[in-house]
């Protein structure tokens, strides 16, 4: 949990440093929407075809093959799979690039008012669309990988994503614009991701082959699973495509907002939420496949505990201090004040859904462990509705602050019916350690907050006279003391035997209310 924790950390911390470069060359401007649609496109489909549906029906699949029948059929089942993959995306590709302007008017149909705009944006998908063929592979390689415990390699994949924009962007006088730059940057990142993934798996003897397709019984039920897992990855997805579709129609700079803020919250979601759920998704498919219930509701728990300890530091910056980031970030080059305003709003709205955002794979990983793809989608589908209504409601009155308000609230609708629906099928996970660790921590964060609130102004006033860095200085300042705060509080309230389930001890003590 802590090596994938680690390795995307790294990846979401040079990726600061990619969006950095991005704002300061590209800036919140018609070039900057142009690239962000481009890039949009391609992690759409990966969403729906690759990270979301695919890794949700293959993962339990796998290893219920590998832990109940042995390597040698989980081989074969991974052989036949990797072969139908590579031919659905590569008909998808070809129909991709030829059908590209159709794509552009249907994702962004504002653009058509702005045709420099609107042909930027196709060549530049047109450069990016194949790294959907490269990462779905790269997908492949690691829900297999992850299956058999090797977590670093496909975890620190991403981290040549940032490297190589990083690279191409540096050499962006040599291209047409920085979109491109940009936008090639991306398509050689994917061809990196997918060499280092086989290579891992090369040395495991993994590594996915060619092998004719034969629907055996453990493909069939592979493609139940996927389907249902498909419709509810595409809902979200679609949901996303409405915030693209509605902001191509605002102001210059609404879809750039919408990427910085995101990116900034993205970072506790990939970090904290999507690393536990990438642990947690194969350690309950092996322990539900072994018959062990026990555990897998345990391993559930604490996945939750942890994910819930370590966003809240998070949740409460985003919507105390979000103007102050943005600065701090990305204030330099052609990135405005005015920009870091409307991204930090941004980031305040989206942070109010940051707690289903980082909870929703574990507490999907339970259906999705015995196999059930369809719940979720269920779920999924119910709250995409309500996203998508709450934006074309909202669009007006607060532009891009609206479409991610919509979003927050539909990723708590998510979040409940999920939860109800675990409740009703007797997979309901609280246990009473949770239970209690739920209030403790939330007792933290408001303490947390209340320190961060009324250290903001006086911490900001300190750096007033600085001639340069006085938003990044107070940034970090602020940081150092909540983050001594919010320990204090954790140790003090929790106890360090607490922090001996994520270790793996077999007896952990009941949470406690002093430090020991």
């Amino acid at each position: 949990m802590f090596t994938v924790g680690g390795f995307t950390l790294l990846s979401r911390i040079t990726g600061f440093a990619r969006d950095i470069m991005l704002a300061a060359i590209l800036g919140a401007g018609p070039v900057a929407d142009a690239f962000f649609v481009a890039l949009r496109l391609p992690n759409h489909f990966r969403a729906i075809f690759a990270e979301g549906a695919f890794n949700a029906a293959f993962i339990p699949a796998y290893a219920r093959i590998r832990t109940q029948d042995g390597p040698d059929p989980a081989k074969l089942f991974a052989d036949r799979v990797f072969t139908m993959m590579v031919a659905v995306q590569l008909v998808l590709l070809a129909v991709a690039l030829a059908f590209t302007p159709d794509v552009i008017s249907l994702l962004a149909p504002g653009f058509r008012d702005d045709p420099g705009r609107f042909a930027l944006a196709t060549e530049l998908t047109r450069i990016t669309f194949p790294y959907l063929l490269l990462v779905s592979l790269v997908t492949l390689y690691g829900g297999i990988l992850n299956s058999i415990h090797h977590f670093a390699t496909p975890a620190a994949a991403p981290i040549l994503l940032n490297l190589s924009m990083m690279a191409t962007l540096a050499l962006a006088a040599f291209f047409p614009t920085a979109g491109h730059a940009a936008a090639w940057g991306v398509f050689i990142a994917g061809i990196l991701e997918l060499l280092l993934v086989m290579g891992d798996a090369g040395r495991a003897q993994v590594l996915a082959r060619f092998k004719w397709p034969r629907l055996d019984q453990d493909v069939r039920k592979f493609f139940r699973a996927l389907g249902p897992a498909t419709v509810g990855s595409a809902g979200v997805q679609l949901a996303m495509f409405a915030d693209t579709i509605i902001a191509s129609f605002l102001a210059a700079g609404a879809i750039s907002a919408l990427y910085y803020a995101d990116r900034i919250n993205q970072l506790p979601i990939g970090v904290i939420g999507i690393a536990i759920g990438t642990v947690l998704l194969p350690e309950m498919s092996r322990r539900l496949a072994a018959g062990d219930e026990p555990g897998a509701r345990n391993a559930q728990n604490r996945a939750i505990e942890l994910t819930l300890l370590l966003t809240i530091p998070c949740l409460v910056a985003f919507l105390l201090i979000p103007d102050l980031i943005m600065r701090a970030l990305f204030l330099r080059g052609k990135f405005t004040a005015d920009d870091a305003l409307a991204a930090g709003a941004t980031l305040a709205a989206y942070a109010i859904g940051l707690i289903p955002y980082v909870l929703i794979r574990s507490m999907t990983a339970p259906f999705f462990a015995r196999g059930d793809t369809a719940t979720p989608v269920k779920a999924s589908l119910i709250a995409v509705a309500i996203n998508i209504l709450i934006k074309i409601a909202l669009m007006g009155p607060l532009a891009q602050v609206g479409l991610a308000i919509a979003t927050a609230i539909g990723a708590w609708v998510n979040l409940g019916l999920v939860t109800w629906f675990a409740s009703r099928a007797g997979i309901a996970v609280m246990d009473a350690r949770l239970k209690r660790s739920i209030l403790l921590l939330s007792a933290i964060g408001c303490v947390f907050g209340i320190t961060l609130f009324l250290s903001q102004r006086a911490v900001v006033a300190l750096y007033r006279d600085l001639p340069s860095f006085r938003d990044e200085a107070a940034l970090a300042t602020l940081a150092t003391i909540g983050g001594i705060v919010y320990g204090a509080l954790v140790l003090l309230l929790l106890g360090r035997h607490w922090f001996g389930a994520f270790r793996g001890e077999k007896q952990v003590p009941a949470v406690s209310t002093k430090s020991d």
